[in-house]
């Protein structure tokens, strides 16, 4: 089968198309042919190993998975003997968190891992899409924020794989949304649910008058420090990046402050249930998926430098 594989840390180049072996399930497993995968900051964050820190957990010399890829879509094409939920032929969607692989033809995963039936409303890319920002955004603000009905929220980097879903999912649990992004993508973010637009190449949100009950900053491109003023009494600073600064701040305000820093490892608390939940909401249109744009597996590499400029909208796609 077609993959691609990165053997070393660096730039987008470093990533090459080939051949391998298919893998074979074991007794537990399914194999999907993928139909789409995503190409997502994090991806570019493994290929280059920056932070710095990845080198200690996924291989200090060279990565230790050389075929990068979390989220996918497509279609069963085998099965271990073992295997109760699925049947060959099923329109799958789902994660693999901890050895990734989804950037190739076939995958295999655990039957009882973070994979399900699609939404039958949604294509192979809007499914993976979904797998993406979605349950990235349900972790942070529901989990990890316990998001209320009536509480003020402050989305930055609303018009981004994590923020589009975090401006959808914020309204579906009731909140006043404000989301901050560039002037092209205004009319997306109030599209989207969005009660307020921010366009931050005009006005610096931390510098306004309104507080809030969470800020989430989805892109990590602020801090703690630059928020705070901003959180109501026990509001929480919710970020997608851990910095060294931010994990700083989350253990010293764990102990001596009202208001909250808190980062998550949100990839690695997915699950079915979570998948589920998002599928009935995507199959009853409380949200949909937001696609800038999609390239082959063969066009990764620029699908890699498109990512890492940091102006997409929603989900980057690739299709296989």
């Amino acid at each position: 089968m077609k993959a691609i594989v990165c053997t070393k840390y660096g730039p987008p180049d470093v990533l090459e198309l080939k051949e391998v072996e298919k893998p074979t399930p074991k007794d537990n497993e399914i194999r999907i042919r993928v139909f789409a995968a995503i190409v997502t900051s994090a991806d570019c964050s493994f290929r280059k190993a920056d932070p710095f820190i990845i080198r200690f957990i996924y291989g200090f010399k060279k990565p230790k998975f050389p075929i990068l890829g979390v989220e996918l879509a497509g279609e069963i094409e085998a099965v271990g003997k073992d295997v109760k939920l699925f049947k060959v032929g099923d329109r799958v969607f789902g994660m693999s968190p901890n050895k990734f692989g989804a950037h190739a033809e076939c995958i295999c995963l655990p039957e009882d891992k973070a994979v399900i039936i699609k939404p039958a409303n949604a294509s192979y890319e809007e499914a993976a899409g979904v797998c993406d920002g979605a349950t990235t955004a349900l972790t942070f603000l529901r989990d990890t924020a316990k998001i209320q009905s009536g509480q003020k929220v402050l989305i930055n980097g609303a018009s981004g794989a994590v923020g589009a879903y975090a401006v959808q999912l914020a309204k579906y649990y009731g909140a006043e949304v404000t989301g901050v992004c560039s002037a092209n993508n205004l009319e997306l973010v109030k599209s989207l649910g969005a009660d307020k637009v921010i366009d931050y190449t005009k006005d610096d949100f931390t510098k306004g008058g309104h507080t809030y009950d969470v800020i989430f900053d989805a892109v990590g491109k602020s801090s703690f420090s630059r928020c705070k003023r901003l959180l109501k009494q026990k509001g929480v600073f919710l970020s997608t990046v851990p910095t060294l600064g931010l994990m700083i701040q989350m253990v010293w305000t764990s102990k001596f402050s009202s208001k909250k820093a808190i980062f998550t490892a949100a990839g690695l608390k997915q699950s079915k249930e979570n998948l589920g939940f998002l599928k009935v909401l995507f199959e009853a249109g409380k949200i949909k998926s937001v696609i800038d744009r999609s390239y082959p597996l063969s066009q990764i590499a620029e699908a890699h430098s498109y990512v890492e400029k940091g102006h997409k909208k929603g989900n980057v796609v690739i299709t296989v």
